[in-house]
């Protein structure tokens, strides 16, 4: 979770909170796959560092249910393809305008935002192929 946002009901929003809004908390993931979680959300970039081939995974919101509106930043860093898809293909739906429609894929040095936009369905935006 970014470092910006009150801790406690009743802190005071100072400006250095403020400022810690604009940054990314990373997540840097050296390995061939990763699921997303909890801790994603909310300012935190996901790095896929691996140089082979990696898969980021989507969870079904009965492992764990985000908010609908929740968008998860994830670029990569790592020489292979990136692949954004659905740890249950047939429970959850990630769509996107790339070619693949359901398992995007990200380049090197490019980045996509995966947006919840309903109950098990996601949708990716960005530099996808």
């Amino acid at each position: 979770m970014a470092s910006g946002f009150p801790t406690v009901t009743g802190t005071v929003f100072t400006a250095d909170m403020y400022n810690g809004l604009v940054s990314y908390t990373i997540n840097l993931q050296s390995s061939a796959s990763y699921t997303l979680s909890s801790t994603d959300q909310y300012q935190v970039l996901v790095i896929g560092s691996n140089a082979s081939t990696k898969t980021i995974s989507i969870p079904t919101d009965a492992t764990y249910a985000f908010p609908n509106g929740t968008a998860i930043t994830i670029l990569n860093s790592g020489a292979g393809l990136m692949t954004i898809n659905a740890v249950t293909s047939g429970t959850t739906t990630v769509t996107s305008a790339g070619a693949t429609s359901a398992s995007p894929t990200v380049a090197q040095y490019k980045a996509a935002v995966a947006i919840k936009t309903a109950t098990n369905a996601w949708t990716v935006v960005g530099a996808v192929a």
